[in-house]
């Protein structure tokens, strides 16, 4: 496999690596030693618990001084909403970081949830990586450029209340009526349960969801009754 060329992946970032294995090792993952053992580097995981201290402290910072009167509670709402796996993959694509990865070959085949998890994983790695060689100012810089700007669209669409909170706000202003979830099946073995839930209003059915709990599935059911209703 031919090693992609990490020092313009770093001229993208607007950065110069003392130490590019920094780089390549943030963007390692555990899969890819285990399919190429010639390969005497490190994989990301130690990188990605540094980076992920330093995120949620420059998060914690930016809030803090953007809301000065806000309660601690939603902060820590905003917080969650502007870093979360799905926020941080989202930057980590509009990057460029999916090309740069260092994958297994079936890891590399991943899409969806998994393919987020591995980004937003080598996201953080990046900015443990930036935080060790160069320090935390320009750490926080490249967080500050990749997802601070996201605020204003986290507040606006109010991604900061979980998908039922949310669904429940909209559907009492706009229709004036609490929505309600009904069960549809259950199925599976006790430690491997598959539930379907529907959401309603009133007696109209929005929307499903599928999960492997009540909770969950009816998460997803509120989500996308969402997009459903287009709210």
């Amino acid at each position: 496999m031919r090693m992609p060329d990490f020092s313009t992946l770093a001229k993208q970032f607007g950065l110069s690596f003392t130490n590019l294995n920094l780089l390549v090792e943030a963007l390692t993952h555990r899969s890819y030693l285990n399919e190429h053992r010639e390969y005497t580097g490190s994989h990301n995981e130690r990188l990605e618990f540094l980076g992920d201290a330093v995120l949620e402290l420059a998060a914690t910072d930016f809030l803090f001084k953007k809301f000065p009167t806000n309660p601690e509670g939603e902060l820590t709402a905003y917080r969650a909403a502007l870093v979360n796996t799905v926020s941080l993959a989202a930057s980590a694509q509009a990057l460029g970081i999916s090309d740069y990865l260092l994958l297994s070959k079936g890891e590399s085949k991943d899409t969806g949830r998994a393919r987020d998890v591995i980004l937003a994983d080598a996201f953080e790695a990046i900015i443990g990586a930036i935080y060790l060689d160069s320090g935390y100012a320009a750490a926080e810089a490249f967080i500050a450029k990749n997802l601070y700007g996201k605020i204003d669209e986290v507040i606006a669409k109010r991604s900061y209340q979980d998908a039922k909170s949310r669904f429940q706000e909209l559907a009492q202003e706009k229709r004036g009526t609490t929505p309600h979830y009904e069960t549809l099946s259950e199925i599976g073995p006790d430690h491997d349960k598959r539930f379907k839930v529907a959401v309603f209003i009133g007696f109209d059915k929005i929307a499903e969801g599928q999960g492997q709990s009540k909770q969950e599935a009816e998460q997803a059911a509120a989500e996308a009754g969402l997009t459903s209703m287009r709210w």
